[in-house]
């Protein structure tokens, strides 16, 4: 559990990696606008390096993550009572320190923490750091507006989006009989939802456009990102070169010295989050498709993981590729040797690639990750999606095939082209001026008012 505090600011949110580096890196943009912040966490889980940040423990009553799949529901229960009293300890400490806080920052997963926060008489923020899109699907959900036909090749039709098939919602409500627990806890996001003092969204007014201003008719919201390291869009913060927290421990640069050897856009990196699980027989075809490109590749393989890769396949494939457990993913897709990200599709991997240029072979995994995968190939056009056959398997000539279609002929040049027009309307959105960069300031007055 993380909370953060900006000097009346109290940032807190699930345990997920890319949702802790998201909200931290909110936090210290609002900190630059006038703002102090403090952060806590789980004892095990995270370091910062940025003295900005203060870091608090709080709610360490979980020693094993594998227990959160053992028992979703009996988590989230456990969860919300631990961290509930962990809040309102910090809130406590930090009135007592001087430093009282004001408006509670919180993950939309976690709709309990504005009624603590209300009662305690603060505000209360709430912090999507999925899209939009997916978010109105989710409120499209909760509203009982979203009819859903199991048929293959239905089709969803909300406003102000595109047409979608059923395959293209999140995993959670199209395959909803095998997620209950995660489907009432997306849904429920939005529970009291028009109670909330601000909504925040993690995506920029040009990305989304139409679904922002669909969402914006029927309450306020601000869009606020993408909330990554200044250094990489705007440059305006000097010292902020990346997120400063993880959950893993940092490897050394290895790889970075590795992508110094290869040429520009000659790379292939791979990388499919901290939480997709892939079988052998899926590791197995993705290796071939990779080795069968003929292109250098960098692919993250989680140590969980690595017994699933063919014998011998690290030393076989050692002249082109390059296997880690860990990269810094955004020093890895700045690098000018990054040719495309086959990526799972997470939200925040989707807006680092966006926001530094990188076209993306989509191969989503499960819960919002096919809408986002939609928007890239067909809204976006910055990248295409790798398809699955008849046994929902990734075939390694698929990959090949699809690899070979981002990165060379005019196909390539086009998605190549697309990302980086919208790398420039990233950095134009959180530039001065720019519509996060407004609205951020008009959070900031507007607590500063009340």
């Amino acid at each position: 559990m993380v909370a953060a505090a900006a000097g009346g600011c109290l940032y807190r949110w699930f345990y997920v990696q890319r949702t802790v580096v998201v909200l931290v890196a909110d936090s210290r943009h609002r900190c630059e606008s006038g703002k102090k912040k403090t952060s806590g966490q789980r004892k095990r889980s995270l370091q910062s390096q940025d003295s900005s940040i203060k870091v608090e423990h709080i709610a360490d009553f979980l020693e094993d993550s594998n227990q959160i799949s053992d028992n979703v529901e009996s988590f989230i229960n456990r969860f919300r009572v631990a961290v509930s009293r962990g809040l309102r300890e910090l809130i406590e400490k930090q009135n007592s320190l001087g430093c009282p806080v004001k408006v509670v920052v919180y993950d939309s997963s976690m709709p309990w923490v504005l009624d603590i926060a209300h009662e305690l008489g603060l505000y209360g923020a709430v912090f999507h750091t999925q899209s939009c899109a997916v978010g109105a699907v989710y409120y499209h959900m909760h509203k009982g507006s979203l009819n859903i036909d199991p048929t293959e090749g239905s089709t969803v039709s909300l406003p102000s989006m595109p047409l979608m098939e059923t395959k293209d919602l999140s995993s959670f409500i199209y395959d909803m009989g095998s997620y209950p627990s995660m489907l009432r806890l997306v849904v429920n996001q939005f529970s009291n939802w028009e109670k909330a003092d601000w909504r925040l969204f993690n995506t920029f007014d040009k990305l989304e456009g139409e679904v922002v201003n669909w969402m914006a008719s029927q309450w306020p919201i601000k869009t606020i990102g993408p909330t990554i390291p200044s250094m990489y869009l705007d440059k305006r913060l000097e010292d902020d070169r990346d997120y400063d927290l993880s959950l893993f421990k940092p490897g050394d640069d290895d790889c970075i010295r590795w992508l110094d050897t290869k040429e520009t856009g000659s790379v292939v990196y791979v990388s499919f989050g901290s939480l997709a699980n892939l079988g052998e027989d899926q590791m197995e075809e993705l290796a071939c498709g990779l080795k069968q490109s003929n292109r250098y590749f960098l692919w993250v393989v989680r140590a969980s993981e690595e017994s699933k890769l063919p014998t011998n396949f690290s030393t076989e494939a050692s002249e082109n590729g390059l296997l880690v457990n860990w990269c810094p993913q955004l020093k890895v897709l700045a690098h000018p040797a990054m040719g495309c990200f086959m990526t799972h599709c997470g939200w925040n991997s989707i807006l680092e690639a966006l926001s530094l240029g990188v076209p993306m072979l989509a191969v989503p995994q499960w819960t919002d990750q096919p809408t986002n995968a939609k928007y890239v190939v067909d809204i976006w056009q910055a990248g295409v999606r790798v398809k699955v056959d008849e046994k929902g398997m990734i075939r390694r000539e698929e990959i090949e095939t699809c690899i070979r279609e981002v990165m060379e002929g005019e196909r390539g040049n086009e998605l190549k082209r697309n990302a980086v027009r919208w790398k420039e309307l990233a950095k134009a959105a959180v530039d001065e001026g720019g519509s996060s960069d407004k609205h951020i300031d008009e959070f900031i007055s507007e607590l500063a008012c009340n």
